[in-house]
């Protein structure tokens, strides 16, 4: 049985997500923690709170073992994109974009 968890409108470009996604999937919950801990990225930290949140999920609402969930999937969606402007020299402006993610995670039990 699937389990996910979603994070929604994070404050971090999709692309910077996605490179640290890709690396979970196939990870049991525990290998996925040790490894976003020391991922020098600052992002790493949201994306283990989506880990946790989805092991919480399946512990507590689907009564699964905690130890035997892997990663199925991983992955890292836009979200909404804020414009900003800023000045810049003889009344000209250049857009600034403010990017934003969704990031899903989803467990399985091993070997099902």
């Amino acid at each position: 049985m699937e389990v996910h968890a979603v994070a929604r409108q994070l404050p971090v470009s999709p692309r910077k997500v996605r490179l640290i996604t890709s690396r979970l999937p196939g990870l049991s919950v525990d290998q996925a923690l040790a490894l976003l801990r020391y991922l020098p990225s600052p992002h790493a930290r949201s994306v283990s709170k989506v880990v946790l949140s989805a092991a919480a999920n399946a512990e507590n609402n689907f009564n699964m073992d905690v130890d035997e969930l892997v990663i199925k999937r991983a992955y890292a969606d836009e979200g909404r994109t804020q414009r900003r402007f800023r000045a810049r020299s003889r009344g000209r402006v250049s857009p600034l974009l403010k990017r934003s993610a969704h990031v899903t995670i989803i467990l399985d039990e091993r070997g099902a």
